[in-house]
């Protein structure tokens, strides 16, 4: 027994991909949503049917929902092939439900329209704004300083989840969501609705109709320049690092060549025009009410791409405003004058790493400072905190075997914690380095994605306490001080900890996934052949 097209009466097929679950905050309100969704495509003449796949909850999911999201992608994949579907809605939000849903759609082919699941209202704490995320870390540093009470933490934590929906600050999720509808694979204004407004249902209709058309007209093919929008919309919001690895795991599997070069070369140009936090002053529904993402491209140069709107970018932005210059900044007020994110490589970072600048203190941008090295997270989390401690307000942190592969996973841990005898004495950022990712809601001096990583060989591998380590931000620099002749002692010494016990799909992960500046996809999946050596410079 099975299906055939006679099952479904002529009419087009959609598949409403949910990635719905209890465990996930971020999306408990996508169920309702995913009742619109269906509502539009009947009324548009279409067949839907929903089906689950796994929801990735950056709350609860260890070591990280980044060692999951090319199972989600492969998941997608693999629903949309096995069933007579002829196009699909996606509905995702927090952080890697994002790109894996898309990276999963491109490679089956098939039309689709992502949903974006939407941010949370603002909330309040004691006469204030609070900010999911970059205000945690903000009193989390307070509470381990001691100059917040338990009780006083417990309060602002019942408060900073006013509303169903994702970080409403510019974390991840929230510049994923932009960065889809940026591509062209959204509804114009769709990332910007916050959850629990009444456009968000509204919306989700849309997509729905609009997916039954787009499978009468074969949908949107992803080029170079839909890439180059995305990056130059991520830029301008001060967006989270994460979007370079997603961006990149994107394009490779849309065919489309996306290297750590182009991002840094679009943000020499492009300025910071939203005034969000961790980088700004303001809340994803402030922006939205501002003029949304609509308002912010609209001043920002782009190219004319088809969109799944069935109208080309420059349609979908015309009659766009802002409502509030501070908000949304014009161009020549910028909040920054270039881009959020920045490139680095040198001698501790040959293959790339990269930085949020736009949320990082402007006095640590250019610095020179001995290394304090952890070998691993827990030993991090052991020696952190101790009061003898060898480390200064010049001091540069470094966390290593946290990457792709050493993580595994490439965890969110590089906004490495202040030593807490350094919070005490009023120091509130340091240089921090290491080959992991960090939550785009964090903040701070952190340089991220070191490539190679440590696990590997990497000269990240090679640090010692006390080396001096050179960030040169501008100069788009990161350098280990140490001559040559001892580096290859060092090397020639060194040996990779073993390869840790692992489940099936870890396996899998071990084997064959790439390293951050290529996007931490599957080999196999852009017909790599197998995962090279990384080469160690």
């Amino acid at each position: 027994m099975g299906f055939d097209r006679e099952d479904f009466a002529g009419k087009p097929v959609v598949a409403v991909v949910n990635t719905w679950s209890d465990i996930n905050p971020c999306h408990t309100h996508l169920r309702d949503r995913a009742e619109s969704v269906k509502r539009g495509v009947w009324q548009a003449g279409g067949f839907p049917l929903e089906i689950p796949a796994i929801s990735l909850s950056e709350p609860f999911m260890k070591p990280s929902t980044m060692l999951y999201r090319n199972l989600l992608a492969m998941e997608t994949e693999e629903l949309l092939r096995s069933y007579p579907f002829d196009g699909a809605v996606l509905l995702g939000g927090c952080d890697k439900t994002t790109p894996a849903l898309i990276m999963g759609a491109v490679s089956c082919g098939l039309p689709f329209v992502y949903v974006p699941a939407g941010p949370m209202l603002r909330a309040s704490y004691r006469g204030g704004v609070l900010g999911s995320g970059s205000d945690v870390w903000k009193y989390w540093a307070e509470l381990r300083a001691g100059r917040l009470t338990q009780e006083e933490w417990d309060e602002m934590e019942s408060r900073i989840a006013s509303s169903p929906g994702h970080c409403m600050t510019m974390g991840t999720a929230s510049t994923m969501t932009a960065a889809a509808e940026a591509l062209g694979v959204s509804l114009p204004g769709a990332s910007s609705i916050p959850a629990a407004d009444s456009a968000h249902p509204r919306m989700a209709v849309e997509s729905g109709r609009r997916i039954v058309e787009l499978i009468r007209s074969d949908g949107v093919e992803l080029s170079a320049e839909h890439f180059e929008n995305a990056i130059t919309v991520v830029l301008a919001l001060g967006g989270s690092t994460n979007a370079v690895i997603h961006l990149i795991a994107m394009a490779g599997r849309a065919g489309v060549p996306l290297s750590l070069a182009r991002f840094d070369e679009l943000s020499r140009s492009v300025p910071v025009l939203a005034n969000l936090r961790p980088s700004g002053a303001y809340l994803m529904q402030d922006f939205f009410e501002a003029g949304g993402l609509r308002g912010l491209m609209s001043r920002l140069p782009l190219h004319d791409v088809p969109t799944v709107s069935g109208s080309s970018l420059a349609e979908n932005l015309r009659g766009a405003s802002v409502y509030d210059d501070d908000v949304i900044r014009r161009v020549e007020n910028p909040l920054l004058a270039e881009g959020g994110l920045a490139i680095l490589r040198g001698s501790l970072a040959p293959d790339g790493a990269v930085i949020k600048h736009s949320a990082a203190s402007a006095s640590l941008l250019s610095h020179v400072g001995p290394a304090v090295v952890f070998e691993d997270y827990d030993d991090m989390n052991a020696r952190i905190d101790d009061p003898d401690l060898d480390v200064t307000p010049d001091s540069v942190l470094v966390l290593r075997h946290a990457g792709p592969l050493g993580g595994p996973g490439m965890p969110e841990w590089g906004m490495l914690p202040i030593p807490k005898k350094l919070l005490r004495a009023g120091v509130s950022d340091m240089v921090r380095i290491s080959d992991a990712r960090m939550s785009g809601t964090s903040y701070g001096t952190c340089v991220l994605h070191v490539a190679p990583e440590s696990f590997v060989g990497g000269p990240l591998a090679l640090v010692r306490s006390g080396d001096m380590i050179a960030l040169d931000v501008s100069g788009r620099r990161l350098d280990l001080l140490v001559d040559d002749a001892e580096l290859d002692a060092r090397r020639s010494s060194w040996t990779r900890r073993p390869r840790p016990a692992m489940r099936g799909y870890e396996r899998l992960f071990f084997d064959h996934v790439t390293q951050a500046n290529e996007g931490c996809d599957f080999d196999f999946l852009h017909g790599a052949g197998g995962v090279p050596e990384p080469a160690i410079h």
